[in-house]
């Protein structure tokens, strides 16, 4: 196994359902609370890899497992909005500015956390200014990768009831507004890793190189790192390499060795 991705509907409440009752593991009575999990999927040799972790007060238990190694530097996380009042509307949690203090002191402490998560824009009663909000959120937080959708009616959602419903142009503008100022932020975090040395993995072998990820880059959904040449390698094999570019996604290498 090279890498095991944890995901679930809510992986910051793992546990919950059971009230935190320990479990039997190898001899001894664990705790079935993520960061218990987290420190027991960090023996394996793999990487661990944390998926849909709304930022709780528990994640902040993590951040040392990252600073340590046991599992990657990566939380994706559903943030949804930057403006208060539109994350009541959606029936979220408001504090957008606790969550830019909580994401400055992951940082401080593990400062090669990778940081994914979505947003959507055009909900319902979602003003220009509240809008604006969003935006300003994206540019503090600097997320690493990011994707976002414009909102639109679920069947049975409470939300197709809401006042407000905004035409389908103004949330096609939004989201193409957003998508423009996250390229930048991506384009200028990922240019940071240039001459940067990283390890890893390898996806494909194709004929004109190597299609492979980082630990920054979850499979299918984030950005790749591509290796020119012929190389006797083989998918799921480990390298180091040394960046030598980078695009708005994708980061461009070279191998230092085939022995990561």
């Amino acid at each position: 196994m090279r890498e095991l991705l944890v995901v679930s509907q809510d992986t910051s409440a793992y546990g919950l359902d059971i009230k935190y009752r320990p479990d039997l593991i190898g001899g001894d009575l664990v705790s079935t609370r993520l960061r218990e999990l987290c420190q027991e999927l960090g023996e394996l040799e793999a990487w661990i890899r944390l998926m849909y972790v709304y930022p709780y007060p528990s994640v902040d238990e993590l951040i040392p497992l990252m600073a340590e190694g046991h599992i990657l530097p990566y939380l994706d996380m559903p943030l949804q909005h930057g403006s208060g009042a539109v994350l009541r509307a959606m029936r979220r949690p408001a504090a957008a500015e606790r969550v830019l203090e909580r994401i400055a002191g992951w940082r401080r402490e593990c400062p090669d956390l990778t940081l994914r998560s979505t947003f959507i824009v055009g909900f319902p009663g979602e003003s220009e200014a509240q809008f604006e909000e969003l935006l300003d959120f994206l540019r503090e937080a600097r997320l690493d990768r990011v994707g976002a959708f414009a909102y639109s009616a679920v069947e049975g959602a409470p939300a197709n009831q809401l006042p407000g419903q905004l035409p389908e142009e103004v949330k096609r503008q939004r989201l193409a507004r957003f998508m423009e100022v996250q390229a930048q932020i991506s384009a200028r975090k990922l240019q940071e890793k240039v001459g940067r040395e990283l390890v890893v993995l390898i996806d494909e072998v194709e004929e004109q190189g190597l299609v492979a990820r980082s630990a920054a880059d979850a499979p299918e959904i984030d950005g790749r790192v591509l290796v020119d040449g012929d190389w006797d390698l083989e998918p799921g094999d480990f390298i180091r390499v040394r960046v030598s570019g980078a695009d708005a996604h994708d980061l461009y290498a070279l191998p230092l060795d085939t022995e990561a």
